[in-house]
């Protein structure tokens, strides 16, 4: 980890406000109005502390928030829902709330301040996480990836991209690089991954643009376009992710 340290929240809960604020900071203000994360996603801090983690450069700086969660699954792609990240997150607390053991460990999120990307951040905070999947005793990391890229191309359906590489095979996408590059194999797309519903009046508070008639349209950050219903006073947007396994311990 070089001189980088890696803490969860259970050992330093002084810092999860800072880890919120960084979080808050890091994502297009429309992604952290999800309704599965809205109702779960500050439950992580109280019933999975073990899971969430801070990437410290020295001292309380935090340069980096890892989130994730134990869940149960059967090992088999056909399982791993189009509904991706919040079905991944609702299996989570359901499997807690039932007594089911997990055996697998699923990322949510990794977020890096906009001023320390660039870094290699990313591979440390994924090396990390591999890492804690391993510690616990998982046999998988399971990911539903958000390609970072893909806002560049938000018409080009999630199933194409990511079938995209590079002339040397690798993933075109550069966040599902780092996965790869990592060992992670890309499993299936999840083209409904998170579903985030607003008025169109909320829409324009978070975008900081102005819709002013029904149709589909181009956010800055997001994958795939927003569609605005002004009759019925709602934007509505499904963000499409990509599965990635890592096999811990191969």
């Amino acid at each position: 980890m070089n001189a980088y340290t890696v803490v969860t929240y259970r050992q330093r809960p002084d810092l999860i406000p800072v880890a919120d604020d960084l979080t808050a900071e890091s994502w297009p203000e429309f992604m952290l109005n999800d309704t599965v994360a809205n109702r779960l996603f500050p439950r992580l801090e109280v019933d999975f502390p073990d899971f969430q983690f801070l990437l410290l450069d020295g001292g309380n700086a935090v340069i980096g928030v890892g989130n994730s969660i134990p869940v149960a699954w059967d090992g088999l792609s056909a399982s791993l829902s189009d509904d991706g990240w919040d079905w991944v997150l609702e299996q989570g607390f359901s499997g807690l709330e039932n007594g089911v053991v997990p055996n697998t460990l699923s990322a949510l999120s990794i977020s890096i301040p906009p001023s320390r990307r660039g870094q290699g951040l990313s591979r440390v905070m994924v090396e990390a996480m591999v890492k804690l999947a391993a510690d616990h005793g998982f046999g998988n990391l399971i990911a539903p990836v958000r390609p970072n890229q893909m806002h560049r191309y938000p018409l080009t359906p999630v199933e194409r991209y990511a079938r995209w590489t590079n002339d040397d095979g690798a993933p075109f996408d550069a966040w599902m690089r780092v996965h790869w590059r990592l060992g992670a194999e890309i499993v299936k797309p999840c083209p409904r991954s998170m579903r985030i519903e607003g008025s169109v009046q909320q829409w324009q508070d978070w975008t900081g643009m102005r819709f002013p008639e029904t149709g589909d349209y181009i956010v800055p950050g997001a994958l795939a376009p927003v569609r605005i219903e002004r009759e019925a006073d709602r934007g509505i947007y499904v963000e499409p992710n990509v599965w990635m396994r890592h096999r811990i311990g191969d």
